[in-house]
């Protein structure tokens, strides 16, 4: 198996946020599915899933678990990032002082990066000793952006007041008087 190391906020190597999609296209050739609503499928290893925006530079990269095919796996500071268990995973960073953010399919990190599962993987397909009702999640996936991407709610540690304001501003909680 090999490594592939992320930039958090950055990208990989090969491919880099603020790279012009010619740029990236000329290192990881063009893509195997050009996709919908600005993302591209590479063919590389691991598989690269590339978001653009409007002018056509890159805004995240998404790279996936190629650990079932003997490919690349994804790292960051010596973690394991991809091909595991996003438990074993969350609880790596943690030792090295990078807490988590739940959202609805992953945990995003201060950094500039995020691991997620589809839950197309098992726990049997990483453990075959798993019962088959074994419910924990694999990550399968790490998306790299800028940290602001991905804020999709208040600090962990904000206070009640905090909270309460961040709420007001998404709509949740009616706006105050003025």
């Amino acid at each position: 198996m090999f490594a592939v190391e992320i930039i958090p906020g950055v990208g990989v190597d090969m491919v880099k946020i603020g790279d012009r999609r010619e740029v990236a296209e000329s290192r990881l050739g063009a893509p195997v599915h050009p996709g919908r609503d600005r993302r591209a499928v590479y063919s590389s290893d691991p598989m690269l899933v590339v978001t653009y925006d409007a002018d056509d530079i890159v805004e995240l990269v998404e790279a996936s678990c190629s650990g079932q095919h003997g490919g690349e796996e994804i790292f960051f500071n010596g973690v394991q990032l991809t091909c595991r268990f996003m438990d074993d995973v969350v609880a790596d960073l943690a030792a090295l002082g990078h807490a988590g953010t739940p959202f609805d399919i992953g945990v995003s990190f201060e950094p500039g990066f995020a691991i997620f599962s589809m839950s197309s993987l098992r726990a049997r397909d990483l453990d075959p000793d798993a019962s088959e009702d074994d419910a924990r999640a694999v990550a399968e996936g790490v998306a790299i952006a800028p940290r602001a991407y991905f804020d999709y709610g208040p600090p962990a540690d904000a206070t009640p007041e905090e909270l309460e304001a961040w709420l007001r501003e998404q709509g949740v909680l009616p706006a105050e008087a003025g």
